[in-house]
């Protein structure tokens, strides 16, 4: 978390959280005080940029976008990348932060290394923020909260299925890539993300961590939650190999300006509220 001066001009109903990676970003606007989105706006770069390049694209949102240049009561930021990696907490050590990334992921000495706390299964999730994104917000906002978008997904979903009784494959699909969870009995069993360039790309890794678990596609229960909609070539290759295919169903504690076409979308960054 970084933090720094507060300001007077703060408005106390409004908060801001942007989601951001390499591919594209998208932020949303709650007001607190009647629950309500207030603006939900998702930008798609035209080829994945690397993190400065991410940056312009977002000072130019900035620019263009009039309720963005306001002061929040509250700004989080979800950095969404491939780097990062779960440490079962009885384990970590934070003096050892890069040690448990350099097995999974590609990091350079000079990356700084964060951490978020996940209480809900007892476990810490590593990761590789992007520290140029974080200084942006840093200087534009003070004090605001950062975190991982694996760490927002198990949170949310361990939440939501606290009762199951029954084992759950969860896929929340972005447009180049997907995190998958895989829960029995509300108990986290694997956390996972693939980036996919077609939709042989993405049923293949999805039966391959199938058939690692020794999951039946014929039986095991899929509930698809992001980028996804019934009938799109994704959701037809999938429906084709599982039978047990769902469109999440999310409940959220507020309303909408103007509603978005499915309330599974976006998944992450509306339960980062």
């Amino acid at each position: 978390m970084a933090k720094t001066n507060n300001s007077s001009n703060k408005l106390p109903h409004l908060d801001l959280s942007i989601q951001l990676g390499l591919s594209g970003l998208s932020f949303c606007i709650l007001n607190t005080a009647s629950k309500t989105i207030v603006s939900l706006n998702e930008f798609h770069f035209e080829k994945q940029l690397n993190p400065l390049k991410v940056l312009d694209e977002l000072k130019t949102i900035f620019t263009n976008e009039a309720l963005l240049n306001n002061d929040f009561s509250n700004v989080t930021i979800i950095h969404d990348n491939e780097l990062s990696t779960l440490v079962p907490k009885s384990l970590f050590n934070k003096n050892h932060l890069a040690d448990y990334l350099k097995f999974n992921a590609k990091i350079l000495k000079s990356d700084f290394i964060a951490y978020d706390v996940i209480a809900e299964n007892n476990s810490v999730n590593v990761y590789v923020p992007y520290i140029n994104i974080n200084n942006f917000i840093y200087d534009k906002f003070g004090t605001f909260t950062f975190k991982h978008v694996t760490s927002v997904l198990i949170e949310s979903i361990l939440k939501m299925e606290v009762d199951s009784v029954s084992t759950k494959v969860y896929v929340n699909v972005s447009f180049d890539h997907f995190e998958i969870l895989v829960l029995e009995k509300n108990k986290l069993l694997l956390s996972n993300n693939f980036t996919y360039n077609s939709k042989e790309d993405f049923i293949y890794y999805l039966l391959f961590t199938a058939e690692q678990l020794n999951l039946d596609p014929e039986t095991l229960n899929l509930i698809l939650i992001g980028a996804i909609h019934e009938h799109d070539e994704l959701y037809n290759i999938i429906y084709k190999y599982i039978r047990n295919v769902s469109l999440g169903t999310i409940k959220y504690d507020f309303e909408y300006v103007d509603k978005p076409k499915a309330n599974y979308s976006n998944f992450t960054l509306l339960k980062s509220f």
